[in-house]
């Protein structure tokens, strides 16, 4: 089913109960599902969020062609996203914080069957040195990564480090109205668009079960030197 927009509180959070050893499934276009283990303790990275839903089937569109390219995605969490893209013919490599390797590497072992191309998990702390992960990425995939005001700079930095004029960045977020959200949100877009150019993908383009009007998925490059 399609995932609800996330309202006023953001993404639905399962009581701790129903998450332990809660399996997301994925269903795909072309074939089995994804199967994908969740996490009741351990923050944000523990859960499928929309976000990540709604840019692994966008990929599923074959609106940018996967197949042999090289990928890495970031702040992976539960590694749907980057699973997705290996399942259609990608290299990828998934790259979260120390903490959250254990669940990358269980879910990259449930759905290796699926895999036609390459998946690998590794540590990537934002705005630290990034020279293992080059050359640059022919692709960088983000699903909602914008929440902390601290991790704005450091994402950034890692951005520009990472990136070569011909990476493609797609970035998948929850438009969220409380709080702080509409701030941190405003001001990382001011701050990207001192080195990059932003393209909003419509809605019309997403795959057309898993949208929805607050989710939204942009298209960036580096402004050419």
């Amino acid at each position: 089913s399609a995932p609800a927009p996330g309202g006023e509180e953001g993404p639905r959070r399962l009581s701790a109960a129903a998450m332990a050893g809660f399996v997301r499934e994925l269903e795909r276009r072309g074939g089995p599902a994804l199967r994908l283990e969740q996490r009741a303790a351990g923050g944000v990275g523990c859960v499928v969020w929309d976000a990540a839903l709604v840019l692994a089937k966008f990929l599923e569109t074959g609106a940018c062609p996967l197949a042999r390219r090289h990928v890495l995605e970031l702040g992976a969490g539960t590694g749907a996203v980057g699973i997705m893209a290996a399942t259609l013919g990608a290299d990828v490599t998934v790259t979260d914080l120390e903490e959250l390797q254990e669940l990358l590497m269980v879910n990259i072992e449930k759905n290796k069957h699926l895999v036609t191309g390459s998946v690998r998990a590794k540590v990537l702390k934002w705005g630290e040195d990034v020279t293992e992960f080059q050359p640059p990425p022919d692709y960088i995939l983000m699903a909602d990564c914008i929440y902390y005001e601290e991790s704005l700079e450091p994402l950034l930095k890692t951005l520009k480090d990472l990136t070569g004029p011909d990476t493609c960045i797609l970035c998948c977020y929850e438009q969220r109205t409380m709080g702080k959200n509409p701030e941190i949100e405003r001001k990382y877009f001011e701050l990207l668009q001192m080195d990059f150019e932003l393209e909003k993908i419509p809605l019309d383009k997403h795959d057309e079960e898993y949208r929805s009007e607050d989710i939204h998925i942009v298209n960036i490059h580096r402004k050419p030197t």
